[in-house]
């Protein structure tokens, strides 16, 4: 395709101009590239034809007949007027009404033949007798475009605007496809599509907006063999920025680090328990990425409560005893502020220095770091802001990737001379998406819980059974443990009708008088809420309420029990990573998911997974298939090129086909020079959320 045909602004297509394109901007659309991507949500079949007179009502139908009259009629209601067309097939009549469309007096008149299709209904008026209201039409024999657009065919149907109906849309979309595709050449190599059994790139583009593909099933589901190449294009222009990024950080040179793994040594002679094979493992891959002279990419993946942690933090000991700094940059303040406090206690013992720098902090420690007298820096993205300097960065480790991305991966590292980068996640990812968010990194799985944990009994609770809930949180908090009681919001609010955190501590306080029950939610300042957590940990506070701040990163090994209040309103990753608050001890832990109201059909889905799994991993395939990758992480994956046509869960096997005929396209040739057009393709993709290529 040439690179001009892309950025045609639509407006200047025959039938388009100023007033429609103002409108499809709204969509999206202002260029060619735009349009031809736009593609249909559904589509109606209108090839069939049959007479009025054996048509049923609340039906979609497509009729042809001759119109016997064409009146504008004025009613009652101020404004309002309907323009009403009586047509007749031979067999019956039927009346197509458009209402406050007088303009349509002007396009159909007496005599004229049309198709029409609408959905048919009784006559108001008279009970009896067909009637469409605002049918979609064709004029039969003064067709000027030679082919029917709206009806006799399986018609394409866009989600549209105010002031764009159906009929301009599609219209709008005729003429920008016919423009387009008449200078269509196809970008893909002919040897991947012909391997790949996929059409051409013109017949593609054509029938996945105006089919003549006729099996309604495979394009309502976006499997047609156009859907498919369409798929498969958007994966490898995917797939092959993330070959050309993990080729160039392979060839990228980075620092070697020369420690000896003293500081090692002595992490694990001060810790309270043993490393799992896994952790061992997976140290000893980063270990050697660390020595090796190419820059360190690498994703470690572990369930709730699996260890990265500790992990990371001998990472960044091998940093710090060859002379550098390390960084780690999280999420959310609180979860930051988790880490620091886990991880200052252990540097400190250890003759080391560690820093938190969040936005809200406002003694932020700036000066001590650029002259490198700290030596871990714990922090939210404000470390990769203006006016953060470090005297010598080699290892940054950022927690929960999905919530940054590529970009702000990027940022981080020119804070240094190109610091080895490690990644970690808690979010189980199914393999498909993994191959997706982080398709430029090496990967290691920490697949192994630390000895001695048992599985967290999960069980599902109405109202009704309140009683049970506070019989087994009394029974536990008597034998010494601790509780959570979490909920989704934290004062009451009318629109949701949920359980507050705020009511939930006072009418807890009146169920256990006898207990010392505390609160943290995210309004508070961060010191208060370490205040809090403190108090819990040292076990001055026995039942703890609070909302989703405690989803991530607290460890109380004494705490045993996790009730979630108005569980059906969580989603099943929010889900997991709460029940991973609890099970870090010996003891037996339970997680109670109390449920209010009529529940849909998702979220008993959502919650029987959650009774019925622990393994983080199948709980992320099952809410893979259950919401679609778009929502997984609850927000969108920062620098990574959207997905507009292909779907992960539907096209899997599309994916490995193409991360490898991408992966091994830029093997042969890394800058793309054989191939200009795709090069250009790709480029474009990627365009705005990073450079692939260096020039050009």
């Amino acid at each position: 395709m040439k690179k001009d045909l892309f950025d045609f602004p639509v407006q200047y297509i025959k039938g388009i101009g100023p007033r429609k394109a103002r409108l499809l901007s709204r969509l999206g659309i202002k260029s060619i590239y735009d349009a031809l991507y736009y593609l249909p949500h559904r589509y109606e079949d209108r090839r069939s034809s049959p007479d009025i007179r054996s048509i049923r009502y609340d039906t979609l139908q497509t009729v042809m007949a001759k119109v016997l009259s064409a009146n504008l009629v004025e009613t009652k209601r101020a404004k309002m007027k309907i323009f009403e067309a009586v047509v007749t097939d031979g067999t019956a009549t039927l009346t197509a009404k458009w209402f406050n469309q007088p303009f349509m007096k002007g396009i159909i008149k007496p005599g004229i033949s049309l198709v029409l299709s609408g959905t048919v209904k009784k006559s108001f008026v008279w009970g009896v007798g067909y009637e469409m209201h605002n049918p979609e039409y064709e004029i039969i024999e003064n067709d000027s475009q030679g082919e029917k657009i709206h009806t006799s065919r399986i018609v394409p149907i866009y989600r549209t605007t105010a002031g764009l109906s159906q009929r301009m849309i599609r219209s709008a979309m005729y003429s920008i496809i016919r423009h387009a595709t008449e200078e269509m050449e196809d970008y893909m190599p002919g040897e991947i599509v012909q391997r790949n059994h996929l059409p051409c790139l013109r017949d593609a583009i054509r029938n996945v907006h105006f089919p003549d593909h006729d099996d309604m099933e495979e394009l309502l589901r976006g499997t047609s063999p156009y859907h498919r190449r369409l798929s498969f294009d958007e994966l490898f222009m995917l797939q092959t920025g993330l070959a050309i990024l993990k080729r160039a950080q392979t060839f990228t040179r980075g620092i070697t680090f020369q420690a000896r793994g003293e500081l090692f040594r002595k992490l694990l002679e001060i810790l309270p328990f043993q490393l799992t094979g896994a952790q061992k493992r997976v140290i000893g891959e980063i270990l050697s990425d660390m020595k090796s002279q190419r820059a360190m990419n690498r994703l470690i993946q572990g369930d709730v409560g699996s260890g990265k942690t500790i992990v990371a933090f001998s990472a960044m000991l091998q940093a710090i005893e060859s002379g550098y700094q390390a960084a780690l940059m999280a999420p959310t303040e609180i979860l930051a502020e988790q880490h620091y406090l886990n991880l200052h206690r252990l540097a400190e013992a250890m003759g080391l220095k560690a820093a938190l720098l969040t936005g809200s902090k406002r003694d932020k420690p700036l000066e001590e770091i650029s002259r490198g007298e700290v030596d871990i820096v714990i922090g939210t993205h404000a470390l990769i802001q203006k006016g953060v300097e470090f005297k010598r960065l080699g290892l940054v480790v950022i927690d929960e990737q999905h919530r940054f991305g590529v970009l702000q991966r990027a940022l981080l590292r020119k804070k240094g001379a190109n610091p080895d980068v490690l990644v970690m996640t808690a979010t189980p990812i199914p393999r498909t998406l993994s191959l997706t968010l982080y398709g430029d990194l090496d990967y290691s799985v920490i697949d192994e819980l630390p000895p001695n944990r048992r599985p967290v009994v999960t069980k599902l609770y109405r109202p009704e059974q309140k009683s049970l809930i506070y019989s087994l949180i009394r029974s536990e908090v008597k034998k010494g443990r601790q509780a959570y009681v979490v909920y989704p919001v934290i004062e009451e609010s009318e629109k949701l009708a949920l359980k507050d955190a705020i009511q939930g501590r006072e009418r807890l306080e009146r169920q256990f008088p006898e207990f010392r029950i505390g609160l943290i939610h995210g309004r508070m300042k961060p010191h208060e809420r370490e205040e809090v957590m403190e108090r819990f940990k040292r076990g001055e506070i026995e039942i703890l309420v609070s909302t989703t701040v405690i989803e991530v990163g607290v460890d109380v090994p004494n705490a045993t029990v996790m009730l979630i209040v108005h569980a059906e309103r969580f989603g099943l990753s929010q889900l997991h990573q709460l029940r991973g608050r609890v099970g870090r001890g010996a003891e037996q832990s339970y997680c109670l998911l109390l449920a209010y109201g009529r529940l849909s059909e998702e979220a008993r889905r959502r919650l029987q997974v959650m009774v019925s799994h622990t393994d983080g991993f199948r709980i992320a395939e099952e809410d893979f298939k259950i919401r679609g990758p778009g929502e997984l992480f609850g927000t969108r994956q920062s620098g990574m090129p959207d997905l507009r046509v292909a779907n992960l869960i539907r096209d899997a096997g599309l994916l490995d086909a193409a991360r490898r005929e991408a992966f091994q396209l830029v093997e042969e040739d890394p800058e793309l020079k054989r191939y200009p057009q795709l090069r250009s393709v790709v480029a474009r993709y990627w365009k705005d959320k990073l450079e692939i290529f260096r020039t050009g």
